[in-house]
């Protein structure tokens, strides 16, 4: 089973044919999927989306480089990822819903793996910031307890593995400039525009 899995240090594994399934099922089956992905396309381009057992672990813009993306998952989580859409298929849908102006907030299950110390306690505040509202980078470091670290709220959004899920999007420098984000200016002035329109 191991040739089909995500290529790592040269092992190809992704199989694109009919009996892709089939694989997946027995993966599934012999307790050997640890990361599950695919894409959906969105008005901030295409989205990569990986999930585990836990819940939903990454949402990834084309910017960051979806191989890329995939290459870190295996080495940060493990090397048994396979392509499965359904298995998303209720994230797919919150993002569709949202982006359709008829969701607020996002109930999809969540692992935070990836983020740790501060940077999982800013994670954990954004979802707190009310859709269609702003706060700014001392704003948060001050809802997080720490109202010196506003750099470091800085770079806990720009490395957000959960983006829009997890809303860092809303997020701004104190003069209300949209400030950096791991999808472009572009991508976080689409996501504020349509907040702000509801």
């Amino acid at each position: 089973m191991t040739d089909m899995f995500w290529p790592v240090q040269g092992d190809y594994i992704l199989n694109p044919d009919p009996m892709h399934e089939r694989l997946v099922a027995a993966a599934e089956r012999d307790g050997l999927l640890d990361v599950t992905y695919r894409t959906v396309d969105s008005p901030v381009g295409t989205l990569l989306l990986a999930a585990t057992e836990r819940g939903l672990v990454k949402v990834a813009f084309a910017s960051q480089d979806h191989d890329a993306v995939l290459v870190a998952l295996a080495a940060e989580i493990s090397p048994r990822i396979l392509r499965t859409p359904a298995r998303l298929d209720p994230a797919v849908r919150q993002l569709e819903e949202y982006f359709a102006g008829k969701r607020k907030t996002f109930d999809v299950p969540l692992d935070l793996r990836l983020a740790r110390g501060f940077r999982l306690s800013v994670l954990e505040h954004l979802p707190e910031i009310a859709y269609g509202h702003t706060e700014s980078y001392a704003e948060v470091a001050a809802a997080t307890g720490s109202p010196k670290a506003v750099r470091a709220v800085g770079t806990a959004c720009a490395r957000n593995p959960l983006p829009v899920v997890v809303p860092c999007h809303r997020v701004v420098r104190s003069d209300g400039s949209y400030g950096q984000y791991a999808g472009g200016e572009e991508a976080k002035r689409v996501l504020l525009t349509l907040e702000a329109a509801a």
